[in-house]
């Protein structure tokens, strides 16, 4: 596995509320975190923050010698006890109140991706000239998508579409989606969070990260068009390859 990841405060927000994480040969797999706060008065950056520190902290009893079923229990149960975390904490300060953040995390192992989510940032796979989403956003524009009452081109452009339904920390007891999927070489995940997704295209997204550019290269290149097509928002990417030929690497960094 290879991995670059890059964030970005962009034109309009003030803070980043953004958080990443890449973390290699945990238990086995790869980690790979991209949490997207919200709240105010800092609050978004503490959530985003705890939620990428506890989910990991929680993660490093993974072993080569648990089952698929143990492994999914063990990110479920890391991203709920995030959830849990987070909520208590916001409880005990005012000014936190209401305080969340979305999540997407894989653990990513040669064979197979195993994908943990809650809120609107996303995972793609691209595959070649292919790009598929693999979350469904936790938004009110999402559900009314799926329920067949708006279009997908409706939804593009829907004035709520940033509306959450689901989110990391708002309240107890909140649900994780797991989806487990197998990957192949050459195929490149992508995680992100709507700063990215909101602003610009899949084909274009799928256009950069399969394309010929280096890993790190690909990730400054989805920033730089995010921030052209407005930069309204905090925007965070993070690409994993499976590419068995070529020794692990990371890079990261944030603006």
């Amino acid at each position: 596995m290879k991995a670059a990841y890059k964030s970005d405060v962009g034109y309009v927000r003030a803070v980043n509320e953004d958080r990443a994480v890449v973390r290699t040969e945990l238990g086995g797999y790869d980690l790979a975190i991209v949490a997207d706060g919200m709240g105010g008065h800092q609050a978004g950056e503490i959530a985003s923050q705890m939620a990428i520190e506890t989910i990991e902290e929680k993660l490093h009893g993974l072993h080569s010698g648990m089952t698929d079923e143990q492994i999914e229990r063990q990110l479920t149960e890391a991203i709920a006890g995030a959830n849990d975390s987070i909520y208590e904490y916001a409880q005990q300060l005012t000014h936190l109140h209401g305080m969340g953040t979305t999540v997407v995390a894989v653990l990513a192992s040669k064979e197979s991706l195993l994908i943990g989510h809650i809120g609107d940032s996303r995972a793609y796979l691209v595959r070649g000239d292919s790009i598929v989403q693999l979350t469904e956003d936790h938004t009110l524009v999402g559900e009314l998508l799926r329920s067949g009452q708006i279009s997908k081109e409706e939804a593009e452009h829907h004035p709520r579409r940033n509306v959450l339904t689901r989110a990391l920390g708002t309240e107890p007891g909140t649900p994780v989606d797991i989806r487990r999927l197998p990957w192949s070489s050459g195929d490149v995940l992508l995680l992100c969070s709507d700063g990215l997704s909101g602003l610009v295209e899949p084909a274009d997204i799928c256009a950069i990260a399969g394309g010929d550019l280096e890993l790190a290269d690909k990730a400054d290149a989805l920033i730089a068009h995010a921030l052209a097509a407005g930069g309204d928002d905090n925007v965070t990417v993070v690409l994993l390859v499976n590419d068995a030929n070529e020794p692990s690497g990371k890079r990261g960094d944030a603006d």
